[in-house]
């Protein structure tokens, strides 16, 4: 019996590690490759801790305008993206139920279509519409930050639409026919009684739609403009080359993400807390009491030992110099430097001396492995080419036969040297 549960149980734990490595493996090495001083992101070989790559990120003005940009975007996409979202998650509810099939397939749409599709679709259609108005080329309908959030907001809208939808089948539509007889306007009693019912969902929405937006390349990549968010940046610093300051800023993201959730975690077990206490929801809506938050919440423990190991960290920084590793890693690199080049050096000269040994043949001469080179032109014009030409065609001696007078022939030797004394006049 214990064989059999404990298999089960060793395959679950497998599984589970293989799952949260290959989810959070890749943010682990990035996170790592902060901390390491060689100046291309790498974990291994490690060389020298180091923190230049925040304060490099930190004078880095291109990453600054990009994630100022993309925080613009993101809060312009929110708000627009959850009151769409939340509108047509009501209009579903108010429309005619035979209708309703079709009108969630139109609004579901844009989440099918391809970002890329959405990105030019919206930078046409806005510009056609500026040029119907007569509006000039540097108006608002061509500027790059309302593009962006006008792009991403058609199918970020209808994420929200999704979260909208599944909140409000939970709600029970009588209590808001209630406060109509009661004597309520439907802006009273949307805004008392279905609004903070949404409240939670409102919340996921705009969380989903901010990361969303923050994160998008397809969509923004053919709208942005002079405006680049933080993800063109990044795409542009990748294609001529990058340092680790990119692996800083998603330490610094990571980090957050993690605050965020413990955060959320640290209100939820608080909530639960109380709800089982028998105290209602509004009681535990107030601010936090920190007795109260430590007790059966590790969340807040975490969140309290990752602040302590921030400020720990920040403070060993402003102390810390990794001047004398470098120096030593930079001397070690060196060594196995010129190891390498002595190794190169020999190899070559090994070579050299292969190929400089010659095996001696029959007749005791030492004959060469390289082949004998032949004469240039040996072919069709036999050796005219040959180098020895040169020397056969030399006088050997004084004695030997002089050469013949040029124009020697059929007009006889009046071209010889000697006529021009012949023809010189003698002095008086």
């Amino acid at each position: 019996m214990r064989t059999n549960s404990l298999l089960p149980r060793l395959l679950i734990g497998a599984y589970l590690v293989v799952f949260f490595g290959y989810l959070l493996g890749p943010l682990i090495v990035m996170s790592i490759t902060a901390f390491n001083s060689p100046s291309f992101p790498k974990m291994t070989p490690w060389e020298c801790l180091t923190f230049e790559w925040f304060d490099v990120l930190a004078r880095d003005e291109r990453i600054l305008t990009g994630i100022e940009n993309s925080l613009i975007v993101g809060v312009g996409t929110v708000i627009l993206s959850v009151i769409m979202g939340l509108s047509g998650a009501l209009m579903l509810t108010q429309i005619w139920p035979k209708l309703r099939a079709t009108y969630y397939t139109i609004v579901i749409a844009p989440i099918l279509i391809p970002g890329v599709v959405l990105g030019i679709s919206t930078l046409v259609f806005w510009d056609r519409i500026s040029i119907m108005l007569g509006m000039s080329t540097g108006g608002i309908l061509h500027n790059g930050i309302f593009l962006t959030i006008l792009g991403q907001s058609t199918f970020i809208a209808s994420y929200c639409m999704l979260v909208f939808i599944a909140r409000l089948q939970r709600f029970d539509t009588g209590l808001t026919e209630a406060a109509l007889d009661l004597g309520a306007t439907p802006v009273q009693a949307f805004r008392k009684i279905l609004l903070p019912f949404m409240k939670p969902a409102i919340g996921s929405a705009a969380v989903l739609a901010f990361l969303a937006s923050f994160e998008n390349y397809n969509t923004t990549t053919f709208t942005f403009g002079k405006f680049p968010t933080l993800t063109i940046e990044l795409a542009q610093k990748v294609r001529y080359g990058i340092n680790p300051s990119i692996s800083a800023l998603a330490f610094i993201i990571i980090v957050l993400t993690i605050i965020g959730a413990l955060i959320h975690e640290i209100y939820r077990r608080r909530q639960q807390l109380a709800l089982a206490n028998g105290a209602p929801v509004a009681a535990v809506s107030g601010g936090f009491q920190l007795p109260k938050i430590f007790r059966g919440n590790p969340a807040a423990i975490i969140l309290v030992l990752l602040a302590l190991g921030g400020a720990s960290t920040i403070w060993f920084s402003q102390s810390y110099s990794p001047g004398v590793c470098k120096m030593d890693v930079r001397e070690q690199k060196r060594l196995i430097q010129e190891e390498r080049i002595k190794e190169i050096r020999a190899k070559r000269q090994l070579e050299l001396q292969q190929k400089q040994l010659k095996s001696p043949d029959s007749s005791g001469d030492i004959k060469s492995d390289a082949p004998v080179t032949q004469s240039p032109g040996k072919g069709a014009f036999g050796n005219v080419f040959d180098p020895g030409n040169l020397d056969k065609a030399a006088p050997k001696s004084e004695t030997e036969k002089p050469a013949e007078s040029p124009g020697k022939g059929a007009f006889g030797d009046v071209f010889a040297p000697k006529n021009l004394d012949k023809a010189t006049p003698k002095d008086d």
